[in-house]
C-alpha cells in the first residue's frame, strides 16, 4: 500500500523559507512522477511542483506561480520529496499536498501539510 505523509508546515513571515517534505512507503520514488500541490481556502487544487521518474529525466515543471520561488527535489534512497519555498507571501497560504503516480499506474495523495504565510 502506498502512503504519503507531509511534514514541514508552519506559520511564517512574509519573505520568509520553508521546505516541506514528503516521506513516503510501498512505492519507488525514482520510477514515480511526484508532485506538489497546494490547496486554498475557497480556490482550485493548483499543482505548484511536478517531476518526472527518474528513467525519463526528472523533467521538473513550475508554474509561473511558483516559478522562481519554489523548488522541487527527491532523495531517492530515502523516498523522500522536497519542497523548498523562498520569498513566501500571503497568497502562499495553503494546504500543501503530495502526490505520487507510481510504475504500477497508482496515484497516491498524503493529507497535506498546513503552510500559513501572515504578519
Amino acid at each position: 500500500q502506498v502512503q504519503l505523509v507531509e511534514s514541514g508546515g508552519r506559520l511564517v513571515q512574509p519573505g520568509e523559507s520553508l521546505r516541506l517534505s514528503c516521506t513516503g512507503s510501498g512505492l519507488n520514488f525514482s520510477t514515480s512522477h511526484m508532485s506538489w500541490w497546494r490547496q486554498a481556502p475557497d480556490k482550485e487544487l493548483e499543482m505548484v511542483a511536478y517531476m518526472t521518474k527518474a528513467s525519463i529525466g526528472s523533467h521538473i515543471t513550475i508554474p509561473s506561480s511558483a516559478r522562481g520561488r519554489f523548488t522541487i527535489s527527491r532523495d531517492n534512497g530515502k523516498n523522500i520529496l522536497y519542497l523548498q519555498m523562498d520569498r513566501l507571501n500571503t497568497g502562499d497560504t495553503a494546504v500543501y499536498l503530495c502526490k505520487a503516480e507510481t510504475d504500477r499506474f497508482q496515484t497516491a495523495w498524503g493529507r497535506g501539510t498546513q503552510v500559513t504565510v501572515s504578519t
